[in-house]
C-alpha cells in the first residue's frame, strides 16, 4: 500500500493586532528612512559609500 503524499505546510495566519503591528512597524521604518534621506550629511555619506565600492 503506497504512502500518501506529504501535505505542504499551511500558510501562517496572522491575527488582526499582529497584522496592524506589522503595518505600523513597516510604516515606521519607511518614515525613518525618509527622515534620513532629508538630511544632506547622510546623503553625502551614502554617496561616499557607494563610490567607495568602485
Amino acid at each position: 500500500m503506497p504512502h500518501p503524499a506529504p501535505q505542504p505546510p499551511s500558510p501562517v495566519r496572522l491575527r488582526g493586532w499582529q497584522r496592524a503591528a506589522l503595518w505600523l512597524l513597516g510604516l515606521g521604518l519607511l518614515g525613518l528612512v525618509f527622515m534620513l534621506y532629508t538630511q544632506p550629511a547622510f546623503m553625502v555619506q551614502m554617496a561616499d559609500h557607494v563610490w567607495g565600492c568602485f
